[in-house]
């Protein structure tokens, strides 16, 4: 006779919390960055290559998904950077209270929103 209870039953049950999702998030835009990162290097050496190859990818950037993928990126840096300050924090032992890291992980969201809007406005990014 088959058990019917469920394998893992806290999945049911499970609250998610800010810190969950920040969590998640750091791990996923890090992975993102790295990306990020590797793509430019690719494009830079592209720069060995001539610059009508350099030219190819830079008139990608001035297209809507260029852009897109342009704001992607700030936004990715940002989310990353405030989450590794609040981790710095964490690291020398304040911010664990509840209240607290609630409120840091919404700091985090949307400090990463605002400051990427900071960003794209001040240096004229998008024009």
């Amino acid at each position: 006779m088959k058990d019917k209870n469920p394998l893992s039953p806290h999945i049911q049950i499970y609250n998610w919390h800010i810190s969950s999702l920040i969590s998640i998030s750091h791990r996923i835009t890090g992975i993102i960055n790295i990306i990020i990162i590797t793509l430019i290097c690719f494009w830079l050496a592209f720069l060995l290559f001539g610059t009508k190859n350099y030219e190819l990818i830079f008139n990608f950037f001035g297209t809507f998904i260029g852009k897109f993928l342009i704001v992607g990126s700030i936004w990715s840096f940002s989310f990353q950077a405030l989450s590794e300050i609040r981790h710095l924090f964490w690291d020398l032992g304040f911010g664990f209270e509840i209240k607290t890291s609630n409120i840091t992980g919404l700091i985090v969201i949307f400090g990463s929103f605002i400051l990427t809007i900071f960003l794209i406005l001040s240096k004229n990014i998008l024009l």
